[in-house]
């Protein structure tokens, strides 16, 4: 990546206009994905993809109306890379609100919603306060990978919660080891090892007080 597409990056807050090609970002990004392949079912493919189109539609919908943060990587005015982080001062997991609840069933279905909240709550066990958030979404563009983008995605998700007077941290599932070691490179430490859905993975935290501490903010 060379200096001058470096330049021309930036990171803002998503626009309503923005939500399509950020959901399209988010889609081609988790298709393949091990926990929402398990959640939503792949036997038969056709569903499985209408059920991961609702699913993402609902929960940026979701995290749009109440107004939590939802960044947007842009190469001039291009969005290539997008990030979702949602806060505990709404409802998650089991206490999720009964209006996402029904959108989301009737999206998925009444067994993939419930994989979705238990995989929040698990997510909410782990984490050391309930000032945490969790970052529900993180993606580039399929034609923007493997470019060193999605450190400067990570990087801008950061500057935002250290911002956050409210908020102690950021933690995140995962289930790859190149994701793994991306948030690790940038301050993330294992929590725990879980089992989600019958998806392995780990729960990492970034703990914003502690970064501070070691003079990385």
């Amino acid at each position: 990546m060379d200096n001058n597409t470096l330049e021309t990056l930036r990171a803002v807050y998503l626009t309503a206009e923005d939500l399509r090609v950020a959901a399209s970002i988010l889609y081609n990004a988790y298709h393949d994905d091990p926990y929402f392949i398990e959640v939503l079912g792949k036997q038969d493919v056709q569903q499985y993809e209408q059920k991961l189109r609702a699913a993402i539609r609902e929960e940026l919908n979701e995290l749009w109306q109440q107004e939590q943060a939802l960044i947007g990587l842009f190469d001039q005015e291009r969005l290539i890379g997008v990030a979702c982080v949602i806060t505990q001062q709404i409802p998650l997991g089991e206490a999720r609100y009964w209006h996402w609840r029904l959108k989301m069933v009737m999206g998925t279905g009444w067994k993939s919603t419930q994989g979705l909240m238990e995989k929040e709550n698990c997510i909410l066990e782990h984490l050391p306060s309930d000032k945490c958030g969790i970052l529900q979404f993180i993606a580039l563009a399929p034609n923007e990978q493997k470019k060193g983008y999605g450190s400067r995605l990570v990087e801008a998700v950061l500057s935002w919660c250290d911002e956050q007077p409210r908020l102690d941290g950021i933690g995140v599932f995962v289930t790859h080891p190149y994701h793994h070691a991306v948030f690790v490179q940038q301050g993330f430490i294992s929590l725990a090892e879980v089992n989600i859905g019958q998806v392995d993975g780990e729960i990492l935290f970034y703990n914003k007080q502690e970064a501070a501490n070691q003079g990385q903010i």
